[in-house]
């Protein structure tokens, strides 16, 4: 079987479930950042292109990257393919209130290129749009009209969750977008077990730490490169699939090049073994208190 047969069939059998029962890959594919220079702007839709043939159909921008202008490489990507995407956009805070987040999801739309939204979240929680039982209200109000068929948040604690799920439709949030990476577990505390009762998948942004610490740490510890080695991958990849080990966690890394896609969608043929997972535990520990939660 070719390299590429591998990776679909890995992310064809390894999923999340939405609520719902929407089965979704276990990787899908970010795009902070994306948009923010007009000479990458080719090789940004190719990557997001090849990351749909691979089977990565989640694709996850916001109004906030680029001004909007990661929305339209988005759009340009998922031409005339608008059925093999799960598109998921965010909106601000302050235009989450019942008076704004019907503009924000059309401009969102119109940048896109579509008329719907698979998902779209509240970006993260802010005072300046309103209270969250309007910004429930305004979700609901857009998913009854088909602008969008989800909604969900983004950078909510287990606080916030348990608050917005005791309102009126809050239950009906599908998923919360979290930081969550080997360098930083503290969802692993609280937020995660709370939200596996919930049965709601966390998506994991930023899962290879946005680079930095992490990959140096990554590059050059003895017990990652060992299990590198034992499954013939890189070290980020390892990092990728110890965020995809269990069935609530769907991780959006960005793909920055055709090599780059590849490997990140190729994370999801490496099973980590229970050996593999308390060796990284003890590298890279789970918390034992507390944390804050941790926003980029």
């Amino acid at each position: 079987m070719e390299r590429s047969d591998l990776i679909k069939k890995a992310l064809q059998n390894r999923t999340v479930t939405l609520p719902d029962g929407t089965a979704l890959p276990r990787i899908g594919q970010g795009t902070w950042k994306m948009g923010e220079h007009s000479d990458s702007k080719n090789d940004e839709v190719r990557a997001l292109q090849l990351g749909l043939d691979l089977g990565m159909s989640v694709i996850d921008t916001a109004e906030m990257y680029g001004d909007g202008r990661s929305e339209e490489i988005v759009g340009e990507a998922i031409d005339d393919r608008r059925d093999e995407a799960f598109l998921v956009s965010k909106v601000y805070p302050h235009n989450a209130g019942l008076s704004k987040i019907h503009t924000a999801c059309e401009n969102s739309l119109r940048r896109l290129q579509t008329d719907y939204l698979d998902m779209y979240l509240l970006h993260w929680r802010g005072l300046s749009g309103g209270t969250l039982q309007e910004t429930v209200e305004g979700l609901e109000a857009l998913r009854k009209e088909g602008k969008i068929l989800r909604w969900g948040v983004s950078n909510f604690d287990t606080s916030d969750m348990q608050e917005l799920t005791e309102l009126e439709h809050g239950s009906n949030c599908s998923i919360n977008q979290v930081l969550y990476h080997l360098g930083s577990r503290g969802i692993d505390y609280d937020l995660l077990p709370w939200q596996r009762e919930q049965q709601m998948p966390v998506m994991a942004y930023s899962p290879l730490g946005q680079g930095g610490s992490l990959i140096s740490q990554l590059m050059n510890n003895l017990i990652i490169k060992e299990i590198s080695e034992k499954h013939e991958a890189k070290p980020l990849q390892i990092a990728l699939a110890w965020t995809i080990r269990t069935n609530g966690v769907l991780a959006i890394p960005k793909g920055t090049g055709q090599n780059h896609v590849i490997e990140n969608a190729e994370a999801a043929t490496i099973e980590l073994s229970e050996e593999d997972l308390r060796k990284i535990d003890k590298v890279f520990p789970k918390p034992e208190r507390k944390m804050p939660l941790d926003i980029i």
